[in-house]
C-alpha cells in the first residue's frame, strides 16, 4: 500500500505505477528531499508541533538515511512513487511509529517544489563556478593575444583586421551575460515554497519564515497555489541555458571553421580531437561538433516545459512532473559542455602568423586606406571607388594592397605617397581603432582592466 494508499481498496495496476512514478529521475534530489525535511521538523519542534526528542530522532534517521544513499549501502526501492516517499518509507520502517510525524504540515506538493527549487538553485551555483572558469580563460587568451592580428568578418566574408583579443573579448561580454542572468534568476527564485501545503496552506501554525531561513531562501513565498504550481524560475533557467548554449554553439562553430585546412588559424589539441576509421589523416573537431549538436537538446527542454506548461489550471496537476527529466538533461548538458570548452580552448594552439595573413590577403585594409585619401582631402564617396579599382587590379595579380607598388596606386590617385604603406599596415590598422570597443592596444587594455576586476571580485 502506498503512503497514500488509505482512501484505496486495492493496489495500483503495475503499469499504472510505472507510468506514474519518479523515483527513477527524482532520486537526483535526494540530499534536498531530505535537507528541506530537517528544516521543516526543527520548525514543527520550535512552533511545539513536535517534542525536541521527536525531532532528534527524525533528523538522525534522515541522516543515517542521507550516508547511507550517498555510500551505496541503502539502494532505491523501485516499488515505491517517488524519492519522497521512499525516504518517509525507510524513515519510518528505521525509527517506527515516529517517522510518521515528518509529514506533519506538508504536502507532497509543496515538497517537491520546494526540492526542486533547492535542486536549481544549487546547480546555478555549480553552473555560475563554470562560466567562471570559462571567462577566466577567455581573458587569459586575450591578455596573452592583444596583438595578435587577424581577419573580422561580416557574412563570414573578410571585413576589417581586428585581434584575436577582440574576437574572444565578444565571447567574453556574452559569456558574462550568461552568468549575470543566471545570478539573477537566483536571485528571484531564492523564495521558500514549503509551508504552502497542497494548494491552500495548513491549519498548523507553522513558521514558514523561520524555515525559509534554515534553508537559506529570502523568505516564504506569498501565495499558496503560486507556490505549488510555478514553474517560471525553470523556465528562466532552461532559457538562460539555451541562450548560453547558443554562445558556446557559436563560438564551436568558428573554430570548426578556423580549424579547417583551408583556414589553419587553430590547432585542436589531440586531447579534445577524434580521428576517423578510414581516414588516417583525420583530426575532427569533434568536441566542438558535439557541443554545437547539444544545443539543440537544451532548446527542447525548453520548448517542451513551455508546451507543459501552457494549459495547466491551478493549482498542481501531475503534468508538472514533466519538468524534471528535461531540467535535469539540460543542466547536466550545459555543464559538461561548459567543462570540455573551456578545456578545449584553453589547450588550442594559435597559428598568429597565417591569421596576419589571411587578414592581409582578404583586403581588411582597404577601409584604412579609404581613410588615407578622405585625410588627404578626397571625398569618401571618391575614395570608396578608388579602393575598389585597387582592389580590382591586386585581385588581378594576385596580391595584396601591402604588395602594390606606388606607381601603381599613383597611376590611379596621384593622392597616394609613401607613407600609405604605414596607413594600411595590419598594427597602424588595429592600433588606431582606440574608442572603447574598438580592438586598439589601448582601448583593449581599458576593457582587460574591467574584465580582471570582475574577475578578481
Amino acid at each position: 500500500m502506498k503512503l497514500w494508499g488509505g482512501r484505496f481498496t486495492k493496489e495500483t495496476n503495475q503499469l499504472v505505477h510505472n507510468f506514474n512514478a519518479s523515483l527513477s529521475f527524482d532520486q537526483k534530489f535526494y540530499k534536498q528531499d531530505i535537507n528541506g525535511s530537517i528544516a521543516h521538523v526543527t520548525m514543527l519542534a520550535k512552533q511545539g508541533i513536535l517534542t525536541d526528542d521527536e525531532r532528534d530522532t527524525i533528523i538522525a534517521g534522515l541522516k543515517g538515511i542521507e550516508a547511507d544513499i550517498t555510500s551505496g549501502v541503502l539502494e532505491f526501492d523501485e516499488a515505491q512513487e517517488d524519492i519522497h516517499s521512499f525516504v518517509e518509507a525507510v524513515l519510518i520502517d528505521r525509527i517506527g511509529t515516529v517517522g510518521k510525524k515528518l509529514h506533519t504540515g506538508r504536502s507532497r506538493n509543496d515538497q517537491v517544489a520546494l526540492d526542486m527549487r533547492l535542486y536549481t538553485r544549487d546547480e546555478i551555483d555549480e553552473l555560475d563556478k563554470l562560466l567562471y572558469d570559462l571567462l577566466k580563460t577567455i581573458y587569459n587568451i586575450m591578455e596573452a593575444n592583444l596583438t595578435t592580428y587577424m581577419p573580422g568578418f561580416t557574412h563570414l566574408q573578410k571585413a576589417q583586421p581586428v585581434t584575436l583579443a577582440h574576437h574572444f573579448g565578444a565571447y567574453f561580454e556574452m559569456f558574462l551575460r550568461d552568468r549575470d542572468r543566471l545570478k539573477d534568476i537566483r536571485k528571484r527564485m531564492n523564495y521558500c515554497p514549503l509551508g504552502a501545503g497542497a494548494l491552500a496552506g495548513t491549519t498548523y501554525p507553522l513558521d514558514r519564515a523561520y524555515t525559509a531561513f534554515l534553508l537559506s531562501f529570502d523568505g516564504p513565498t506569498r501565495n499558496s497555489m503560486d507556490s505549488v504550481s510555478d514553474r517560471d524560475y525553470l523556465l528562466e533557467t532552461l532559457s538562460a541555458l539555451s541562450i548560453c548554449m547558443m554562445h558556446l554553439s557559436r563560438f564551436c562553430e568558428e573554430i570548426i571553421i578556423w580549424n579547417s585546412n583551408e583556414y589553419r588559424f587553430v590547432d585542436i589539441d589531440d586531447s579534445y580531437s577524434t580521428g576517423s576509421s578510414i581516414m588516417p589523416q583525420k583530426k575532427n573537431p569533434d568536441i566542438a561538433e558535439l557541443v554545437r549538436g547539444k544545443t539543440g537538446r537544451v532548446y527542447g527542454a525548453l520548448t517542451s516545459l513551455l508546451t507543459t506548461m501552457k494549459g495547466i489550471p491551478l493549482a498542481y496537476n501531475k503534468d508538472m512532473q514533466e519538468d524534471k527529466e528535461m531540467t535535469f538533461d539540460a543542466i547536466d548538458t550545459v555543464k559538461g559542455c561548459l567543462a570540455l570548452f573551456t578545456g578545449m580552448i584553453a589547450t588550442m594552439k594559435f597559428n598568429n602568423e597565417v591569421m596576419e595573413a589571411s587578414a592581409k590577403n582578404g583586403f581588411t585594409n582597404a577601409t584604412d586606406a579609404a581613410d588615407y585619401l578622405v585625410n588627404h582631402g578626397v571625398p569618401f564617396r571618391d575614395a570608396h571607388g578608388i579602393i575598389g579599382q585597387l582592389v580590382l587590379l591586386c585581385i588581378e595579380k594576385d596580391i595584396s594592397l601591402d604588395e602594390l607598388s606606388l606607381e601603381e596606386y599613383k597611376k590611379i590617385s596621384p593622392v597616394f605617397e609613401e607613407d600609405i604603406y604605414e596607413a594600411i599596415r595590419m598594427q597602424t590598422c588595429v592600433e588606431r581603432r582606440n574608442t572603447i570597443g574598438a580592438p586598439g592596444l589601448t582601448a583593449m587594455q581599458e576593457v582587460l582592466n574591467v574584465y580582471k576586476n570582475y574577475l578578481n571580485q
